[in-house]
């Protein structure tokens, strides 16, 4: 079994980035294993740059995990996506979700999205083992698109160098403590995350 895991999660503000590896952390937390959380927001508005990387497992003194490091990748953001490679060591898993915040330049036709094939070939030549999420088939539970965020954390859960320190069920655990009036909508995004 590995001893340690990294965790390189972006995207932007307001899409729940810290939350995920906040849920992490709390799980890590009440298996007493080592971890150690390094939050980076951009802008305090929603779109801003947000970065969490999680070290699982063992005590480091640097929390910033070096490039070409993170056994595991997570973009909830498609253009952020292309900032987040260079951490992933080879044969990282990435989970993408395709989700594009395009930034005023674009909106303005002053300056260019990425495409996501640029993503995938980019993590490709890296050696990188891309888990695609299209935002737009986002399941629904009664009627309504489920939280995005637990959706991208049940894909996570799915993996297998995850699965190696956390199953599933302690993640949900943690889930349904932290939003117990909203129990079964959010199991719904994390299995369907799983699933994925």
């Amino acid at each position: 079994m590995k001893k340690y895991l990294d965790i390189y999660i972006v995207g932007v503000g307001g899409q729940g980035v810290l939350t995920i590896a906040d849920l992490i952390t709390q799980t890590a937390c009440k298996k007493d294993m080592p971890v150690n959380f390094y939050p980076t927001k951009g802008m305090a508005q929603r779109g801003g740059f947000v970065k969490a990387q999680l070290r699982i497992g063992r005590t480091v003194f640097a929390p910033s995990i070096p490039e070409m490091s993170a056994d595991i990748l997570v973009s909830m953001e498609q253009s952020e996506a292309l900032k987040a490679i260079r951490y992933g060591k080879e044969g990282a898993d990435y989970v993408l979700y395709d989700f594009r915040w395009e930034p005023t330049a674009v909106m303005l036709g002053k300056g260019s999205y990425p495409e996501l094939v640029v993503v995938e070939e980019a993590a490709r030549k890296s050696g990188i083992k891309i888990h695609h999420l299209d935002c737009n088939k986002l399941p629904e539970y009664e009627g309504t698109p489920v939280r995005d965020n637990l959706y991208v954390m049940g894909a996570i859960a799915a993996l297998e160098p995850f699965r190696e320190f956390f199953t599933p069920e302690e993640i949900l655990e943690t889930i349904t403590e932290k939003w117990p009036k909203v129990k079964e909508a959010n199991i719904a995004a994390f299995c369907a995350g799983i699933k994925a």
